[in-house]
């Protein structure tokens, strides 16, 4: 039973996945005839997650309803929020008329804001992060007085694709901290090791100790309220052609910027695994097989 007391689930689940060909978040792995969100609950629920929030679009709301929330335990509490586009203060109703595709990550999130009552834990839903990054935020928050956020960083070498070059955000620390999230581009192996594209466009070494940002926060209300002033900035500034989208880490940036919160980062203890093309569908399905049956 959810008391309110231990973190909210809130998956981002909206995306259109155009490069996977559709709605990527309600792919079934072959293996386990589910999604790989439903694996992440499951992780989430053995932490001692009870509430769950779900941000979806509209296409995808029948499927979750029919398939997929009648395989969840009965002892979760779901909510599903849709992430609309005319979802935005009234005096940007202009704007959002003239959008077609979503406003971001941290739209998503604001759209899951009231249905938040405390802490969350923020994750994407075609993503698979293991069951240790649940039980790290979990007691991240059971601490004491806890009013920090956190997220949980992936040893950059396991997050590499075999179809070619990856973009990561890469987690800058100090003693522990999130100081920034740089994103590197085309990273791949090389000879000399791991190596991507600078923001400054040259090709740099990366360290094999980097952790990458696969989207694994853990955050408080500090930020939710944050972020609905900072998109109302972004509307305020967005570029004339209505196709930038406001990113969750870049408001977490500017927050920590503005000192208005602190990040701690955990050192995820399992592998993740994505899926960005419907190719590597039945290789991850395996991989995962593996790894929680093997």
């Amino acid at each position: 039973m959810y008391t309110g007391k231990e973190p909210t689930l809130v998956i981002l689940a909206a995306g259109l996945g155009k490069r996977f060909g559709g709605n990527k978040q309600v792919a079934v792995l072959p293996d386990f005839n589910c999604t790989i969100m439903e694996l992440s609950i499951q992780d989430a629920h053995a932490a001692g997650i009870r509430h769950v929030v779900l941000v979806i679009n509209q296409q995808v709301r029948p499927l979750i309803e029919q398939e997929i929330l009648p395989r969840l335990s009965c002892e979760l509490q779901v909510e599903l929020v849709e992430q609309a586009i005319m979802d935005v203060p009234p005096r940007f109703n202009g704007k959002a008329q003239l959008r077609q595709k979503p406003w971001g990550t941290g739209h998503a999130l604001l759209c899951a804001k009231p249905h938040i009552p405390g802490t969350a834990i923020v994750i994407t839903a075609d993503d698979y992060y293991g069951p240790g990054a649940f039980k790290q935020l979990v007691c991240h928050f059971a601490e004491p007085e806890q009013s920090d956020m956190a997220i949980v960083g992936y040893p950059l070498e396991q997050t590499l694709s075999h179809q070619g070059g990856v973009n990561r955000g890469i987690c800058q620390t100090h003693n522990g901290w999130l100081t920034e999230v740089v994103e590197y581009l085309d990273i791949q192996r090389g000879a000399e090791g791991l190596s991507g594209n600078s923001p400054e466009g040259g090709r740099v070494i990366l360290p094999t100790t980097a952790l990458a940002s696969m989207t694994c926060w853990g955050v408080t209300q500090r930020l939710l309220t944050q972020l609905e002033v900072e998109f109302c900035r972004f509307i305020e500034n967005y570029d004339s052609d209505v196709k930038s989208e406001y990113y969750l880490p870049d408001c977490i940036q500017s927050c920590m910027q503005q000192g208005l919160l602190r990040v701690r980062v955990h050192r995820a203890c399992d592998r993740w695994f994505g899926i960005t093309y419907k190719e590597e569908l039945k290789r991850v399905s395996g991989l995962l097989y593996e790894l929680r049956h093997g």
